[in-house]
Formats: structure tokens, C-alpha cells, sequence
């Protein structure tokens, strides 16, 4: 059964430009995201020579990566792919706080839509298994995601609609 009701999304690709940032620390799980997003572009209709994948070291960059793609003015949606595994400290909650405040603030601020497929689990474990194992790929969901909003935006910005 899905846990999302209404009408099924558009997730129509052709003809628009998606931005990926990958982080690469947590780089094999990272990875096996990043090939799901890629993948459901693709399968949305997105050519490969319209998905620009931009690497940062660790999930704290993500956002400000983000703010430079967005910035351009040349992609539809962005995409954040990134994995943080709970260690012994505090680090985990700073690390993943920060990555998902930033990430809302850079679709908000530049108004692009940005899908989320930052992992935050607390073993090595959960994260491969939201990584194509188990319990389904993360950064596929997130690609969706982006596509069903750049889709949204598309619509409203053509119909009059409030944006």
C-alpha cells in the first residue's frame, strides 16, 4: 500500500536540466544513491547531456553547491545525494541539521525545486539498505521528487497560478 494519496505525479523529464550534488565522503553508499537518481532522470525522459553531477567533500556542502548551481539559472531542479551515519558525538546531529536546513533554504531562496536524498542513519546497516537494498533507493525517490515539483512549478508558472 503507498503512503502517498492523489493523483499520480508528472514525471515527465524531457527537455529540462537537472543538477546533482554528491557528497563524497560515505562514497559507496553515496554512490548507489547517486546511480537511482540518475537512473529515474533517465527514466523520466531527462537526457544525459541535461544532468550535470558536481561532487563535495562531505553532506555540510551540499547546501552551498546547491546555492551555485541554483544561482546559474540553468537547471529546472537540483537534486541532493549525500549519506550521514551516527558516530559517537554530537557530530551527526550538527552535520545533518545544518544539510537539511540548507538544502530547504536554497529551494526556497532561489526558488528551485530540490529533492532531498541525504541519508541520516544511525548504522552503516540502514544506510546501504536506502541505498538499493531492502528498503529501496533514497536518491531514486529524491529524483522523483525533484521531477514531480520541477513538473508543479512548470504548471503554475504557465497557468497563473500562485507560485
Amino acid at each position: 500500500m503507498s503512503r502517498q494519496a492523489g493523483k499520480a505525479p508528472d514525471l515527465a523529464g524531457a527537455g529540462r536540466r537537472f543538477g546533482i550534488v554528491a557528497s563524497r565522503y560515505n562514497g559507496d553508499v553515496v554512490e548507489r544513491l547517486l546511480e537511482g537518481a540518475v537512473d529515474a532522470l533517465r527514466e523520466g525522459g531527462v537526457q544525459e547531456k541535461a544532468i550535470e553531477v558536481v561532487h563535495v567533500p562531505g553532506a555540510f556542502e551540499i547546501p552551498l553547491a546547491l546555492d551555485l548551481l541554483a544561482r546559474q539559472g540553468r537547471f529546472d531542479g537540483l537534486i541532493a545525494i549525500g549519506a550521514v551515519i551516527r558516530g559517537e558525538t554530537r557530530h551527526f546531529e550538527v552535520i545533518s541539521d545544518a544539510c537539511a536546513h540548507g538544502v530547504a533554504a536554497v529551494s526556497l531562496r532561489r526558488g528551485v525545486p530540490v529533492g532531498f536524498g541525504v541519508l541520516t542513519c544511525d548504522t552503516r546497516q540502514q544506510a546501504l539498505a536506502r541505498a538499493g537494498g531492502e528498503a529501496g533507493n533514497k536518491g531514486r525517490e529524491a529524483a522523483e521528487a525533484a521531477l514531480e515539483m520541477v513538473a508543479l512549478a512548470a504548471a503554475r508558472a504557465t497557468d497563473g497560478g500562485p507560485r
